[in-house]
């Protein structure tokens, strides 16, 4: 591990599991008003929503480290990592992490997890090919 890694790999560690840590007392908190699975329209808001907020995330932390070609792409794994470890639980054991929601909703709160993550990881792509092809011109 070289020492560019080393500073960043562990804070970025650490905004993922934040960013983990604040939806999921979001959902326990107030789930049951705003993740509506029963309305096309208010699923939908959902899924939209999650593309331009994590988006501007993933550009967020990138720029805040100076990340520099596909860095960038490592870095969005590691905005997902801790959330997909301890999701994998959260999922299972949903109806006692989230008393607050049926348990009905488990299946379509893993799609919009898998979605949310999916998002995360084609910015941080998409940042590190732009990137790479910008070194490679230079």
């Amino acid at each position: 591990m070289t020492l560019s890694y080393k500073r960043y790999l562990i804070p970025i560690l650490g905004i993922g599991f934040l960013i983990w840590l604040l939806a999921t007392i979001a959902f326990r908190a107030a789930g049951q008003y705003f993740f509506i699975t029963d309305s096309p329209v208010i699923l939908s808001i959902l899924y939209i929503i999650v593309v331009p907020v994590l988006g501007l995330v993933t550009v967020l932390t990138c720029r805040k480290f100076r990340l520099t070609g596909l860095e960038n792409v490592v870095a969005g794994v590691l905005l997902v990592l801790p959330g997909m470890l301890i999701d994998t639980f959260v999922i299972q054991f949903f109806g006692n992490v989230f008393p607050n929601m049926p348990t009905n909703r488990a299946a379509t709160f893993g799609s919009w997890l898998m979605w949310a993550y999916t998002i995360v990881l084609i910015t941080s792509l998409i940042i590190g090919l732009r990137e790479s092809a910008k070194q490679t011109i230079k």
